[in-house]
């Protein structure tokens, strides 16, 4: 493998849209996941029904066919099932592509790679040495309260000062 691929660089770079639509697999529905589908449609590599595209967010029921609300009382929505496929399938193909330029990289690079991984082990040791060290000062901490009240319950009430009656005439 001499040149990293395209498609794995245009993953690095960064990009000014932020969508803020409803969102599937972290990503806009709206904006990336229906053109994109409408695309590989169009192009003949998937068959997602129309009705999906066209109403990707449906409203969702119960098992007994009655509407779905929330704890909250709305009504609940869920994404069609074509849609929500297609993405679970594409999640996993990604993953997968993933995986294979990593091993593919490990084994045609073997002393870079294996350089880069023990460079980031030595990079991330003070860091995890610090992570524990203030770990184990809050837990100290919770501890120390925690039997701090626990002595506080244990302790009989001061009991009160003895009031002598005294008669008036």
């Amino acid at each position: 493998m001499k040149d990293t691929p395209n498609y794995i660089k245009s993953l690095l770079l960064p990009t000014t849209k932020s969508p803020a639509g409803r969102r599937v697999w972290s990503i806009d529905l709206e904006t990336v996941w229906l053109p994109f589908l409408t695309a590989t449609n169009t192009m003949g590599d998937t068959a997602i029904p129309l009705d999906a595209l066209g109403c990707p967010i449906r409203l969702a029921f119960d098992r007994d066919g009655s509407v779905k609300f929330s704890k909250t009382g709305r009504p609940v929505s869920r994404v069609a099932k074509p849609i929500s496929a297609s993405v679970t399938l594409i999640r996993q193909n990604f993953v997968a592509n993933l995986q294979q330029y990593a091993e593919q990289v490990a084994t045609d690079r073997q002393k870079d790679y294996a350089k880069q991984v023990e460079m980031a082990t030595t990079a991330g040791k003070p860091i995890i040495a610090h992570d524990r060290e203030e770990l184990d000062k809050a837990i100290q901490l919770q501890l120390e309260e925690a039997m701090r009240q626990a002595k506080e319950e244990a302790q009989p009430e001061a009991p009160e000062a003895k009031k002598e009656l005294v008669e008036v005439h």
